[in-house]
């Protein structure tokens, strides 16, 4: 073979061997070729160079020529290494290796990129992470991937460390492939028209995309006009891409704006645009940030006719959006439907119209812009000599976050003093001081921290000095100091060094850019190379300025701020809280409430907890067994319809309180649901038709509901009612009873319990249009019960087992919450690992909570220590939160802990194992013990399912009340349920779901409650007994009375305790208004007689008095007075205890001879709470009358204690029926009202804490109280102690007497 032959054969398989190496098996190009290794020695630029062998042509990977690589004359953060690609190449990665043969090598450096060789701009990881790891050694290449491949001409890296032990070196390949492009520029003044064809402009889907680049705020990118003269405007403004619709109707509207997305897109980089029409929907994608927007009916079948670009359009009587500003910058790869317009322009194709003078190349002014990255930088630069003739002139541009900063100083010599020109609350201000006096003050402008470039103007001649802001807004003043600057002066923007000047402001974080002295511009670049001026803490030749809030982190309609560093969300008035509104403030259902001692009240109750689902106030019914949801609608009244020979049928449409997500997550999560559905009817039929079409029928069920054809307490298709389905209707050949047609009232009514069909959301009934027809309807509110996620535990039996779910899903938010309980010391209750990244919480220690996590940053944990233990098997709550902020955590209701993330760190946690519960991969650590209602996000993972399949775990997990037992008040006892716990009231003189709510009623004069313990013929069944035998099984040697009271009588009886001996018991009221316990304990003795010291008792205020007696010692406490203590020497036995009477006593023979008439004036008040031992008349009375209750004359339930104290519970009550302004219409239901008058709202509950607050104080006085000395009355040879409960038996026919060691204690 000939030499020009092998050379021929070579040159192709070098281009083989490229062509190989550039495209995929199916022929696709791979963006991943070396750029670097074969460029010209003149396309490498550098900062500097320690020598000529050091320089950076011989920066090449691998490569070992000269000294082997870069290294700079210094060794600082102001070198800088630089590449040109000699066209704009799309960039997929960098790697980067040291020096040969040294110990000079980079740790970490920052990567810019530039079309131009100026207004660099630096490449961010995640959008936050801006610094690249570098390398460890001097051989070995690190490479990074990019995440997003960068498309640029010229690459400039920037060292930030570097191996301590040597100096900055560096070998650099970059790595990707060509990229092509149509690029068009618009001056401003020129524009195009495109016109589809007919055929394309019916795509079902419409796309438009393109890039574009500008140095101007605002401008017309795009106007979409179809059919019916709507339209689609994209416009830029204020660096923010918007997107409107407009239609041409009477009134001039700028039209109504879709969608904002993007921010600081004016900084002269590309920015990609992706348009989507589907149908119903708008998607626009700016750069990677995507919303999607809903459109109306008329732009779902709607189509482009003519699309305008770079131009401000109007038609007809439409408002152009920007008047007079069209689009000036570049537009790249514009297509539409995946036609190249910009090529179609070129190509002068008869769809397209241009006007103006239009290019095919990107022009790009020079701007040169310099970030001071924190306060400590500066800008130093000499005067002039022109400033000797007394006209002095400084013109800058500045962008910032920040609301203040120094942006200009400079001594004036003459005076002593100083010029500061300054940022301060968003206004520009300018101050001359000297020393000890201001001489001058002016100000200009506001809110100038708005990111937006802002010109400013210093001018000073003669006599004159002024200040403006953007050309139109200043402030001038006439003053006798001149400026007398010279070419020594020196000026300092920013700041400045402590040694060369006094700044007393902050100093300046932003861009500046423009700067002129006298109308001369300065050249930063020189600056930059150290030739003019001085500076320090700068990036030069670039603006690196973040908009943190463009997307916003901030969720749930949470208001992003923000300064340079840094972002915060204001969540009031949102429902939640924490740094970026992720966290809900309210519990996720009524029963959540009920676990933290809350009473019967409307609650705010978020289902979904962080999900999207908004809060919702419902009504929770706390009952003594179950927890009920109560969500209203506009009408849950029975209501009257009246015949009408106008109309077949009548529509009730229902609205309820909650929105449609709020109501269908209500009704999956609970265990059970139910709606009252009635019908009263006369003539008026449900379903009985001839043609077998039903005359009513509702609709139901999520979404807009079915037509459902069944009746209240029916199956769901039967057509039936419910007493066709217990077979009992009026006429039995129907099915219904309003079927049978009778002329007289009848009614089908029921619940509504099939969840599929709930909520009730119309109504239509018919045959009413016959004359007599008469018939009136009721839909009660929705009630739900039992929630499925609050109780779903599972019971860890082994430290090796666990329970696996899916992948955690949190990339930049996520919450984990969860309850335990555990005797054991240590355990791991949750992990997820990734490749680096891992998140874990677990119990370290007795006392101390971690959660620990990594995203690759470094591990981070967060501790909660507590100074009681968390092993005490009771339940304990854990809350974890982290998010781009921060990571906080709380356990129980101590305060949180939080953890600041680092502003510039890495964001997105990235885990790809399963998720494990209870235990860890390598199955150590696990937790043993119990973990309930754990919660992802606001999602309860189902533990019990996962466990009945999973060895060493069990689902379930029962004992609740020791930990929630404190709840059980007023002598109420907790008892254990499969899901929860429930109070027993039945010894208790209260009700309710914790024995708290009062039992009270209003006693006259003839009103009498007696409740019969023994009846006389029970105790006389054995007839060979002896009486001294009979009764012996009811004889006490002591009592526990308790009850409150409220009257203006004196005298006045209050308790009455009879016996079969003619032994008694009386409490009374005398008629000094003082209170007597008289004590008759053997019939052959005197009454004792114990008077309480206490005056004034028949005031019309409530008044409590308990009573204890053990043997002969009687102790008498009235209200918060210190107790008064007793003793009794007739006898200690009360023999053959009948029953127990409250107010006038039918049976007096027994009384006191001295009290005539005391019988029949009984008592005239309120009495509350009454409780002798374990019975409770007035609560039998009330609540469970039988045979054993005897009632005379008139019993009224009512509150005693409305008007005295307040309910410990209200705080956490939205509101009550009473808190309803007078005004509110009767038929409104009571959560419509609330949620109208969100102020209101806020007064009561402001007035609730108050009292509440209140109803503390007393209660701690109240304990203080009684733990002072009491007095003894009477000498005592004995002292019970004061915890010491008489028992009585809750068998009210079955008492025993009491042994003298039996105790029990009140809580």
């Amino acid at each position: 073979m000939s030499l020009g032959s092998k050379r021929l054969s070579g040159i192709a398989a070098f281009i083989a061997s490229v062509l190989l190496g550039s495209c995929g098996t199916d022929g696709e190009e791979v963006c991943d070729r070396p750029l670097v290794s074969n460029l010209a020695p003149s396309l490498f630029r550098s900062s500097s160079q320690l020598s000529s062998s050091h320089g950076p042509v011989f920066a090449k990977v691998n490569r070992r020529e000269g000294a082997g690589g870069w290294s700079p004359l210094l060794s600082d953060r102001y070198q800088w290494l630089e590449v040109d690609l000699q066209r704009r190449t799309q960039v997929t990665a960098v790697a980067t290796q040291g020096r040969y043969g040294s110990s000079d090598w980079l740790t970490t450096y920052l990567l810019m990129f530039s079309d131009t060789g100026h207004n660099w701009r630096q490449y961010r990881q995640e959008d936050s992470l801006g610094a690249f790891p570098g390398n460890s050694n001097a051989d070995t290449v690190v490479q990074h991937k990019l995440e997003q491949p960068v498309i640029a001409r010229y690459l400039r890296l920037i060292p930030l460390d570097w191996n301590p032990s040597g100096r900055i070196g560096l070998r650099l390949e970059i790595y990707g492939c060509r990229y092509t492009s149509d690029v068009a520029s618009f001056d401003g003044s020129s524009s195009f028209v495109y016109r589809p064809s007919v055929r394309a402009s019916w795509a079902s889907i419409e796309i438009i995309s393109l890039k574009f680049k500008t140095m101007k705020n605002s401008g017309a990118l795009l106007h979409a006009k179809g059919q019916g003269d709507h339209s689609l405007n994209m416009v830029l403004d204020k660096g923010k891409l918007l997107l409107y619709h407009q239609q041409d109707v009477s009134s001039a509207s700028t039209g109504k704006l879709l969608i904002s997305l993007g921010s600081l897109l004016d900084d002269q980089h590309w920015h990609s645009v992706k348009l989507e029409r589907l149908n119903t929907h708008l998607n626009l994608t700016v750069d990677r940030n995507t919303q999607q927007v809903h459109v109306s009916a008329e732009l779902s079948h709607w189509h482009i006719h003519t699309l305008s670009v770079g131009a401000v359009q109007s038609h007809g009587l439409q408002k152009p959006i920007l008047s007079n500003r069209n689009f000036d910058g570049c537009l790249e790869n514009l297509l539409y439907n995946e036609i190249n317009l910009i090529n179609l322009v070129k190509q002068n194709s008869s769809q397209v119209t241009a006007a103006g003078r239009m290019t095919f190349s990107c022009s790009e002014p020079v701007s040169v812009a310099v970030t001071f990255t924190d306060s400590h930088g500066f800008l130093q630069l000499p005067g002039l000599a022109s400033w000797s003739s007394g006209l002095v002139s400084v013109m800058l541009q500045f962008r910032t976050w920040n609301k203040a900063g120094l942006l200009l100083t400079f001594a004036l010599q003459q005076q002593e003093g100083s010029l500061f020109l300054y940022l301060s609350e968003t206004r520009l201000r300018l101050l001359i001081s000297t020393a000890d006096k201001v001489l001058l003050e002016l100000s200009a402008g506001s809110r100038l921290n708005d990111g937006q470039w802002h010109s400013v103007e210093l001018t000073s001649e003669e006599n004159r000095l002024s200040i403006t802001v953007d050309r139109d807004e200043g402030a001038t003043a006439h003053t006798s100091v001149p400026l007398s600057l010279t070419s020594d002066s020196q000026l300092f923007f920013g700041g400045c060094p402590d040694q060369k000047c006094r700044n007393p402001f902050r100093g300046f974080q932003g861009c500046l850019r423009l700067v002129s002295l006298n109308g001369q511009p300065v050249d930063l670049i020189k600056v930059q190379r150290r030739l003019l001026g001085n500076y320090s803490n700068l990036q030069i030749d670039m603006c690196g300025i973040i908009d943190r809030c463009s997307p916003s982190h901030c969720e749930h309609g949470g208001r992003c701020t923000q300064s340079w560093s840094t972002f915060h969300c204001n969540c009031s008035n949102s429902g939640y809280r924490g740094a970026t509104c992720h966290s809900t403030k309210y519990e996720q259902n009524c029963e959540m409430y009920k676990h933290k001692g809350n009473a019967s009240g409307h609650y705010y109750v978020d289902v979904d907890g962080s999900g999207p689902i908004k809060p919702q106030l419902v009504y929770c019914n706390m009952t003594e067994d179950k927890t009920w949801v109560v969500i209203q609608h506009n009408n849950t009244e029975l209501t009257s319809v009246q015949a009408s020979a106008d109309r077949n049928q009548l529509s009730a449409h229902f609205d309820y309180s909650s929105e449609e997500e709020q109501l269908a997550a209500v009704i999956v999560q609970s265990d059970y649901c139910e709606q009252e559905l009635s019908f009263h009817c006369r003539r008026s039929r449900l379903f009985n038709t001839l043609d077998g079409a039903p005359f009513s029928w509702w609709v139901g069920g999520p979404g807009s509901g079915q037509i459902q054809n069944h009746w209240g307490g029916a199956l769901p298709g039967s057509r039936q009612c419910a007493c066709g389905l217990q077979d009992n209707c009026l006429d039995s050949s129907f099915y219904c009873n309003c079927d049978a047609d009778y002329d007289q009232w009848a009614d089908d009514s029921g619940l509504l319990t099939h969840k599929d069909n709930l909520p009730v959301r119309s109504l239509v009934l018919g045959d009413l249009q016959r004359p007599r027809s008469k018939a009136a309807y009721k839909v009660g509110p929705l009630r739900c019960h039992g929630d499925k996620n609050f109780w779903n535990a599972a019971f860890f039996d082994k430290e090796t087992s666990y329970l696996h779910f899916p992948t955690l899903q949190g990339e930049l938010n996520a919450d984990i919450s969860f309850l335990f309980k555990t005797t054991f010391s240590s355990g791991v209750f949750l992990e997820n690992l990734g490749i680096k990244d891992f998140i874990r919480i677990e119990l370290s220690s007795s006392t101390e909570v971690v959660f620990s996590f990594d995203v690759g940053n470094g591990p981070l944990e967060v501790k909660v220590e507590t100074s009681f233990p968390l092993n005490d098997n009771q339940w304990h709550s854990v809350r974890a939160e982290r998010n781009v902020k921060e990571a906080l955590l709380r356990v129980d209701d101590l305060p949180a802990v939080a953890h600041e993330a680092p502003a510039d760190g890495l964001i997105h946690l990235q885990l790809n194992s399963q998720l494990f519960i209870g235990g860890t991969a390598s199955r150590q650590k696990g937790f043993l013990g119990c973990i309930r209602s754990l919660q992802l996000n606001g999602v309860t993972l189902d533990l019990e399912e996962r466990a009945e399949m999973t060895p060493g775990v069990r689902p379930g997990c029962p004992g609740h009340c020791s930990s929630y037992g404190r709840f059980c008040q007023n002598q109420g006892r907790c008892v254990e349920k499969a899901n929860g716990f429930s109070c027993d009231c039945s010894q208790s003189a209260y009700s309710g779901a914790f024995c708290h709510h009062e039992v009270s009623a209003s006693f006259t004069s003839t009103t009498s409650i007696t409740f019969i313990i023994k009846e006389p013929y029970e105790l006389s069944r054995n007839g060979s007994a002896m009486p001294s035998s009979i009764y012996s099984d009811i004889t006490l040697r002591g009592e526990n009375i308790s009850l409150s009271f409220r009257t203006t009588q004196s005298p006045a009886m209050l308790l009455y305790i009879g016996s079969f001996y003619r032994e008694h018991l009386i409490l009374l009221i005398n008629k000094h208004g003082e209170l007597e316990v008289r004590y008759k304990l053997h019939s052959s003795k005197d009454v004792e007689v114990l008077s309480s010291r206490v005056m004034n008792l028949a005031d019309g205020r409530l008044h409590t008095v308990t009573i204890r007696r053990q043997a002969g010692a009687v102790s008498v406490q009235v209200d918060q007075n210190s107790r008064e203590d007793f003793n009794l020497t007739s006898d200690v036995e009360f023999n053959g205890i009948k029953s127990v009477t409250l107010g006038s006593i039918r049976e007096s023979e027994d009384l006191d001879s001295e009290l005539p008439g005391l019988a029949s004036l009984g008592f005239t008040g309120c009495l509350s709470g009454v409780r002798f031992n374990s019975i409770c008349p007035l609560k039998s009375a009330l609540l469970h009358p039988d045979s054993r209750v005897i009632v005379t004359g008139s019993l009224v339930q009512s509150s005693c204690a409305s008007s005295s104290q307040a309910d410990p519970y209200a705080a956490e009550t939205t509101h009550s029926l009473s808190d309803q302004p007078r005004s509110a219409d009767a038929g409104q239901p009571l959560v419509n009202a609330i949620r109208s008058d969100s102020a209101l709202i806020g007064g009561v509950i402001a007035v609730v804490i108050f009292i509440t607050m209140c109803a503390f104080a007393i209660m701690a006085r109240f304990i203080c109280v009684r733990k002072e000395t009491f007095r003894n009355q009477e000498v005592k040879s004995s002292q019970p102690e004061d915890d010491h409960e008489f028992p009585f038996s809750s068998q009210a026919d079955s008492l025993s007497v009491p042994s003298e060691n039996q105790k029990e204690f009140f809580i």
